[in-house]
């Protein structure tokens, strides 16, 4: 074995620690803050409304900050904005352990920030350092990305009987900076390496605007769609089972099993699709899922275990099929950089009206049906943009203006200095 191989492999298996690190991050500082709700509202004094701001600004978070993450990559280089997320994730959550509500609000945004970030430049990671194993390192990362989440949930509780609900938080601080401190040597790393090229022949950067690819807006609005039908049915599906007749502890134990059950889902629905070139017959078989589970709902509340495993299984399989689009419709680790910015933008911000929007249509109304009615309504835009981004092929930018100009040689560019 060469010492370039040797070095290449290393590497790839700090990279590999790297992304695994970074995956675990990326939910359980958000899902170890609902079972504590009522002790920070006692606590800190939080009105109703402040507690329902501090359950949405994680989402909001999401998608307010998902677009700076491609303009930071591409100034400091993915390692960096990485290590900075992190850093970032870090920083939010030790803050926020203040007993004040201006720092709780304020952590939760550092946090919800690098969180962003860390979402968007992970499928543009996977893509660059290991181009030949997307399904397989995609799966492992949305698996990662719900036993985290699922975990961080579950032990919210034990921690805060045992140490309050300081320790409840602040705990997540140390897998953060363990891993803001693993990407360091890969961002220095990172740096050497583009230093060493400053001075080799370079192709003229991939330039153009998304906003204008059919298919950019395919893929965004099937995550949003997705991620949608995901936050919805965490926030309101404890409520609806209780008045459909279930105790309170079984509504939440039925939040639970759909979480779980979406976790090996995660696995094994990004490692089939990167097998496919065409990922309509998974769009379907998400859609088909849904519409049987919301129907269920409806029609027979009584059987609501089956109704809720069933919508475990679309919700479990629908996001992660769309955040491995981001690399399959990419052509680059460039593109899929922008492409992931793009539509987790737009899917949060979209995700984070679900909620709201039924909870309001529920006050309305007094009951779910009109709910859950909108909710199998979006099915049906769900499945016309998943199929139409699961068709083969990869998002295209399209030359801006400037670059429209220059092509047309209206602009004309520096010429490069030439040795005396």
């Amino acid at each position: 074995m060469t010492p370039t191989a040797r070095v290449s492999r290393a590497t790839a298996a700090w990279s590999l620690v790297g992304l695994v690190l970074l995956t675990i991050n990326l939910r359980a500082a958000i899902t170890g803050v609902a079972p504590l709700l009522g002790d920070l509202r006692d606590a800190l004094s939080l009105t109703g409304v402040q507690v329902s701001v501090l359950t949405t600004l994680p989402v909001l978070c999401l998608g307010l900050f998902a677009s700076l993450a491609p303009v930071l990559a591409r100034r400091v280089g993915a390692e960096a904005a990485i290590a900075g997320s992190l850093v970032m994730i870090t920083a939010g959550i030790v803050v926020r352990v203040v007993p004040s509500p201006v720092t709780l609000y304020l952590g939760t945004v550092l946090a919800g920030a690098g969180i962003a970030m860390g979402n968007v430049l992970l499928p543009a990671v996977i893509k660059r350092a290991f181009p030949d194993r997307v399904g397989s390192l995609t799966g492992l990362a949305m698996m990662l990305m719900a036993a985290s989440g699922a975990i961080a949930a579950g032990l919210a509780v034990p921690l805060d009987e045992a140490g309050g609900w300081r320790l409840a938080l602040a705990v997540w601080a140390v897998p953060s900076l363990i891993a803001a401190l693993t990407w360091g040597p890969l961002a220095r790393n990172a740096r050497r390496d583009t230093t060493r090229q400053e001075t080799a022949p370079r192709a003229t950067p991939a330039g153009g605007t998304l906003l204008r690819s059919s298919k950019a807006w395919f893929v965004a609005a099937f995550m949003g769609l997705a991620s949608l039908m995901f936050y919805v049915l965490m926030s309101w599906l404890p409520e609806i089972m209780r008045d459909a007749g279930y105790a309170p502890a079984t509504a939440g134990m039925m939040v639970s099993a759909m979480m779980i059950v979406g976790i090996p889902l995660g696995f094994f629905v990004p490692v089939f699709a990167a097998r496919l070139r065409d990922q309509r017959f998974l769009v379907v078989a998400v859609a088909v899922t849904m519409v049987v589970g919301i129907v269920g709902l409806l029609a027979a509340p009584a059987a609501g275990w089956v109704w809720v495993l069933t919508l475990g299984i679309g919700t479990g399989s629908a996001f992660p099929l769309a955040y491995t689009l981001l690399s399959l419709r990419s052509p680059s680790p460039a593109v899929a950089a922008r492409l992931s910015g793009m539509a987790q933008t737009g899917g949060y911000l979209l995700a984070a009206l679900g909620p709201l929007a039924v909870g309001v249509l529920h006050s309305v109304t007094g009951g779910w049906e009109v709910s859950l009615v909108l909710l199998l309504a979006l099915v049906v835009p769900e499945l016309v943009f998943g199929l139409l981004a699961a068709r083969p092929g990869f998002v295209r930018p399209s030359p801006t203006r400037v670059e429209h100009l220059i092509e047309a040689k209206e602009i004309k560019l520096p010429e490069p200095a030439r040795a005396r």
